[in-house]
């Protein structure tokens, strides 16, 4: 039986088949020169690239010890660069399972900010948010705080935000891809019901998971019904969806953009951060910051020729 410590030195990792997917931003193309440069300057030579889209997304293999470096560097590399890269193993890159946040992921919206607007005080809690986002408050508290400001808000003034949202470019592709392919899809936030169930319907996921306003005569009282789902409940969304659907952790994908997404981003087999707080991308294990949603399909290997709409 052989051991690859005796080939590779006491305790040192063997070499791991990963693959770099890099996406150019959506105003941007991507080119082989700007691509060959960034992997010279780490060190993987001149690998023939995988085109997955002309101009748009490539895939590049490669053997290397240290993912996280390799990842590091390549960020480093194309600083500067409407390019965005995604560094992973190559076996499993393919998920069984996408939990993804709403507000500000899966559309372009905040949508406790759009209520806000309705009576005068958006600044006011566009502010809370934003700290909340950012992992600077509790985001149950904050959350208490804002929904009690929003007393007296109507059903059919909820209807107007809901009329107006918007998707954002890649949601469907996304959604659509991945359960074409077998993959199950949920959207999980601590956003509110009367948001999530037609924005889940216009996309396309199979479930959601999101908070409940309390309703009284067609209006709400100020109150979210417990429990509250935060930070850890969206890690137990993610993990009880696993385990139902007898999945690996390695076959799971999530995404999202604030600090309250922290730990099912950590959890899942890959996590990334899309267009997010700085906290949040400096830890995720992957980060989108110029492309649209359809970053995750390259990043799991699919071709353009392949997307569902």
């Amino acid at each position: 039986m052989s051991d690859s410590r005796s080939r590779h030195g006491e305790g040192e990792a063997s070499p791991e088949k990963l693959v770099a997917t890099l996406i150019a931003g959506s105003e941007a193309a991507l080119t082989e020169a700007a691509v060959w440069r960034a992997l010279r300057e780490v060190g993987l030579g001149h690998p023939p690239l995988d085109w997955l889209a002309p101009d748009i997304a490539a895939d590049v293999f490669f053997d290397v010890r240290d993912q996280d470096a390799v990842r590091a560097r390549l960020h480093a590399a194309l600083a500067g660069e409407a390019i965005d890269v995604v560094v992973q193993p190559v076996e499993g890159r393919r998920k069984r399972l996408l939990v993804a946040d709403m507000d500000s992921t899966m559309i372009e919206q905040e949508c406790i900010d759009e209520l806000a607007g309705l009576i005068g005080i958006r600044d006011r809690i566009s502010a809370i948010t934003e700290r909340a986002m950012a992992g600077e408050l509790n985001f149950q508290a904050a959350l208490k705080e804002r929904v009690a400001l929003l007393a007296g808000v109507t059903l059919d003034e909820i209807e107007t935000i809901v009329a107006r949202i918007t998707l954002t470019p890649g949601a469907r592709a996304l959604v659509q891809t991945m359960r074409a392919h077998g993959s199950h899809t949920a959207l999980v936030t601590g956003g509110f019901t009367q948001f999530t169930t037609p924005v889940a319907a216009r996309i396309g996921f199979d479930e959601t998971f999101a908070n409940r306003l309390e309703i009284v005569g067609r209006a709400l009282t100020g109150v979210v019904m417990e429990p509250v789902q935060g930070r850890e409940g969206k890690r137990a969304a993610l993990v009880g969806l696993r385990e139902r659907l007898g999945l690996a952790p390695a076959a799971t994908l999530a995404i999202g953009d604030g600090a309250n997404d922290l730990d099912m981003l950590q959890e899942a087999g890959l996590g990334v951060a899309y267009h997010a707080k700085p906290k949040v991308a400096e830890i995720a294990a992957a980060r989108i910051d110029c492309a649209d949603l359809t970053a995750l399909l390259y990043a799991q290997g699919y071709r353009k020729n392949q997307f569902r709409e």
